[in-house]
């Protein structure tokens, strides 16, 4: 399975920017996807799961800005993250495994995780 994420950029605090995770391999339906990000000097954390059957989890920190969601027709998984602060500004990973989980420690059960993308919000 390989994943390729996508859409990151620079957005002024307030923005929005929607990032998308192309799965290849396999069919993202057979799976639980996820994001987590990495910001500079600290550890990966969690940021959203969405289940096979659509259930979502999102860390608090986006709680209300981020919405996950899962087009199977087209492989692909999206992050929809609207009211950015500065404090969003990370590389963004999108992982996926058969098993669900949310949470930083679902990061080291994840089997396939995607190269990142970066995401920078300026205040």
């Amino acid at each position: 399975v390989q994943l390729q994420a996508s859409g990151g950029g620079l957005v002024q605090a307030g923005g929005s920017l929607r990032l998308s995770c192309a799965v290849s391999g396999r069919t993202v339906s057979g799976y639980h996807m996820g994001w987590f990000r990495q910001a500079p000097g600290k550890e990966r954390e969690f940021v959203a799961t969405i289940s096979w059957g659509s259930s979502t989890y999102y860390a608090d920190s986006v709680k209300g800005r981020f919405t996950i969601s899962r087009a199977n027709a087209k492989n692909t998984v999206y992050l929809q993250m609207d009211s950015l602060k500065p404090e969003d500004t990370a590389v963004y990973y999108c992982a996926a495994d058969d098993r669900l989980g949310y949470g930083n420690s679902w990061s080291t059960r994840v089997d396939y995780w995607g190269k990142g993308t970066q995401v920078t919000v300026s205040s």
